[in-house]
């Protein structure tokens, strides 16, 4: 007798893998372009990929508490984008600006089970990884030393923790703009792009 077997994700499901992506986008942005050195990261393995993770205590503590916030967003489908901005320490001037759009299904409820291809999402999330690995062989030489940031982009009205704080966008003036591969899990869709300061 023929069976057939179908992956079923929820929206616990998809706020867990979407936050994992996010975990280990950002790691992959601070590695590739030399934020921290080298030895200050890890190796590990995730969805068939080799990848590095952070091991500075003190990076591992803001990417948690990040992380644990997207989720909370995630699940209230009330986060609109994640921006990570590279900007220069002398001048505060953004060199980089990494956009991760997030559209979520409102339809969606915390009883919703929708059928979905694991093998495809997992496919997808590894492309956008790869993507962000190789962008060292475009991006501009990061020649300064450049700190990093964090935004977050929710609902209007929603009320931010205190240990976030509002601040501007952080544009680049006249950019040069590259568009990445996006994955969804059919509850959520993660759209990828970065933007660059043009070379001198």
């Amino acid at each position: 007798m023929a069976t057939s077997t179908s992956n079923v994700i929820t929206l616990t499901g998809s706020t867990n893998l979407v936050a994992e992506f996010f975990h280990y986008g950002l790691n992959s942005i601070l590695y590739q372009r030399g934020l921290y050195p080298p030895e200050s990261f890890i190796h590990t393995q995730q969805w068939g990929l080799t990848m590095l993770v952070t091991c500075n205590k003190e990076l591992q503590r803001f990417f948690d508490e990040i992380i644990s916030q997207v989720k909370t967003w995630l699940m209230d489908m009330s986060i609109e984008k994640l921006v990570v901005v590279i900007k220069e320490v002398a001048t505060n001037t953004v060199v980089e600006r990494w956009q991760f759009d997030i559209d979520s299904d409102k339809s969606v409820t915390k009883d919703t089970k929708r059928e979905v291809s694991n093998k495809q999402i997992q496919d997808d999330i590894r492309s956008v990884i790869r993507q962000i690995t190789a962008s060292v062989t475009f991006l501009p030489l990061l020649d300064k030393p450049c700190c990093f940031d964090v935004l977050v982009y929710t609902d209007k009205g929603l009320e931010v923790p205190t240990t976030w704080g509002e601040t501007g966008p952080h544009f680049i003036y006249n950019p040069e703009e590259v568009r990445l591969k996006s994955f969804t899990t059919s509850i959520h869709k993660v759209s990828a792009a970065v933007a660059f300061k043009k070379s001198d």
